[in-house]
């Protein structure tokens, strides 16, 4: 009961990426860069198997982002040419590649990483990919010119990848789809769609991410500008709930989520988000279990398992690593106390 796992992203160490940043640049080129990501994949395995963690995850540490570190082996895609747009509805600037051409994998984007972390965990292994909708909204298109078409064409390489990480031994393949919280007409036109493309004929466990994004300034700003109720999921949540997903992973620790909308996810396995990204203070075990208690509300705890609310790449590493150990401590005090 209330298994543990995490939304993704672990911090990087400083001797491979730049520390406590996005898009973190690289310390290390060529051969070596190459080898010094597996080291950091095994080191992220081996901090999460020490914190007691479930379902563990590669921490992204072959990835200088979650989308770009996919698109790197997509044909159509310019990274020599980025420009600068606005991404989340305008909510921050960043520089990106441009679509200038038919989408297509060009190979294996994650082998090494997943089959490194396959070879040296007996546990069970997550492995995340961005999802079509925010690989659309996190670059600039000059070729299709409608965003559902080149979602459908990123879902087909991401089906084409994810099924090369079953293959590998993957046990759960998560799509993140921070965008579901900002274009929730698209999610429920097109957006869903575009995920079922993604996880065709996969017969492992599927999971989406959604979140209100890491903590970064310009994501804390805009969640301060939403309001005391945050009811963005009251309309994605019952499509979500008759999609073809397995699970659901869903920020609630400090979230003005009324805890409520877990309701309508019913029938799904619901990763309940009890660590907090953006603050820097470590939750206590007694916390963690009040944040699956209120969950238990609304979700059958069968169905709940306890994560981070979003992924931890800019965070400092000890406090992520704190993070973890009360991950575990409190879905352990919630056994002992909802346990039966």
């Amino acid at each position: 009961m209330f298994p543990t796992t995490i939304a993704g992203s672990l911090p990087k160490p400083s001797w491979l990426a730049e520390p406590d940043r996005l898009w973190a640049p690289w310390r290390l080129s060529g051969d070596e860069l190459d080898a010094a990501k597996l080291d950091a994949t095994l080191l992220a395995i081996k901090l999460q198997e020490d914190a007691g963690i479930d379902l563990v995850s590669d921490g992204e540490q072959a990835r200088q982002h979650f989308v770009h570190g996919f698109l790197v082996r997509v044909a159509g895609v310019d990274f020599a040419h980025k420009i600068e747009i606005g991404i989340r509805n305008n909510r921050y600037k960043a520089m990106v590649p441009i679509v200038t051409g038919p989408v297509r994998l060009e190979g294996r984007v994650h082998e090494a990483e997943a089959r490194h972390a396959r070879a040296h965990t007996r546990r069970k292994l997550k492995f995340t990919l961005p999802g079509p909708m925010t690989i659309v909204d996190t670059i600039a298109d000059q070729h299709y010119g409608d965003r559902a078409k080149l979602a459908f064409a990123f879902a087909d390489a991401l089906n084409a990848e994810a099924r090369a990480l079953e293959r590998d031994g993957v046990d759960v393949i998560q799509f993140d789809e921070p965008a579901f919280n900002v274009y929730m007409d698209d999610v429920v036109a097109w957006g869903i769609e575009a995920l079922h493309r993604a996880i065709d004929g996969l017969r492992c466990t599927t999971a989406v991410h959604i979140c209100y994004g890491y903590g970064i300034k310009a994501n804390i700003e805009w969640k301060a500008s939403l309001g005391t109720e945050w009811r963005q999921y009251e309309k994605i949540f019952p499509a979500l709930a008759a999609s073809r997903l397995h699970q659901v992973s869903v920020e609630c620790r400090n979230a003005k989520v009324p805890i409520s909308l877990l309701a309508l996810l019913d029938g799904k396995d619901v990763l309940v988000g009890v660590i907090d990204v953006p603050s820097d203070e470590v939750e206590t075990p007694e916390q963690v279990a009040a944040t699956l208690e209120a969950a238990m509300q609304y979700v059958p705890k069968q169905r709940i398992h306890a994560c981070t609310n979003c992924g931890m790449a800019p965070m400092r590493r000890d406090i992520a690593q704190a993070k973890l150990a009360a991950l575990t401590a409190g879905a352990a005090l919630a056994r002992q106390r909802f346990g039966g």
